[in-house]
């Protein structure tokens, strides 16, 4: 069993062949965890994890979403969070790449919903670009918000960040860029991050890995992102996969 701990399966870009990834998730006994970004998208992704086993679903609200977001989304979050298959709050965050919606907006939203996994006793996962200075100060003053391990998705900081984030007990998500050609930075941050605290994704239909790159991503590519790091940190595909199921299984509290 491996797991894809970050896809978006409900995204347009897989209308064509969304039945076909979801019949190879169910044959191959792939886990899939479809993360979210508004009350919209949080319902496909709940919909899709009720029905089919293999899926689990996040639900909240991306910083690009974050000028749209009311306070009224949190009550339907709430209530998609019922159901056991929603395993997270994501992704949420901070994306001042490109700065879709107006930072201190981003800001509020982000606290709003670290506080709200706070309330609903769920993880959370952050989706941070450009913005890891103000997601750091924001990380030490409501740190005592994040009772449970929280998950940073395609992490792209810095080994000094990493080390603060694996103090917090963060677990770092790498994806299909880990493969690319300019990715030196990368690669030295997976080298020093314990392979407890690593899981693997894809962020499908985005990011494909390498021999793949430039087309539509897809779950079962996750093993790239598997090769790549059993090459980095010297062991085998089958030792990295067993790992970082096991680490997503125990973040998501999944129990397959």
């Amino acid at each position: 069993m491996i797991i894809d701990s970050h896809c978006h399966l409900y995204d347009d870009k897989l209308t064509s062949i969304r039945d076909e990834i979801l019949d190879n998730i169910s044959k191959n006994r792939q886990i899939c965890v479809c993360s979210s970004d508004n009350p919209a998208n949080s319902k496909k992704s709940l919909d899709l994890a009720i029905e089919n086993k293999f899926v689990y679903a996040t639900v909240g609200t991306h910083p690009h979403e974050a000028e749209f977001f009311r306070e009224e989304d949190l009550k339907i979050y709430e209530q998609m969070c019922k159901n056991k298959k929603v395993v997270a709050v994501g992704e949420i965050g901070l994306d001042y790449y490109y700065d879709f919606s107006p930072r201190e907006i981003q800001k509020e939203v982000l606290i709003k919903q670290i506080a709200f996994a706070n309330k609903i006793n769920l993880p959370c996962v952050f989706h941070i670009r450009e913005a890891m200075e103000d997601f750091l100060k924001i990380l030490k003053e409501y740190k005592n918000l994040l009772i449970k391990p929280a998950l940073i998705h395609s992490f792209s900081g810095s080994i000094e960040v990493a080390k603060i984030l694996l103090k917090y007990g963060f677990y770092l998500s790498f994806n299909g860029i880990v493969t690319f050609k300019n990715a030196n930075k990368i690669l030295d941050v997976v080298r020093f991050v314990p392979m407890d605290r690593i899981l693997i994704e894809t962020d499908c239909p985005y990011l494909t890995p390498v021999p793949f790159r430039g087309s539509v991503n897809r779950p079962e590519y996750v093993k790239f992102v598997a090769e790549k790091i059993a090459e980095l940190k010297g062991l085998t595909t089958s030792q990295v996969i067993d790992i970082t199921t096991n680490n997503a299984k125990k973040f998501f509290s999944i129990e397959e």
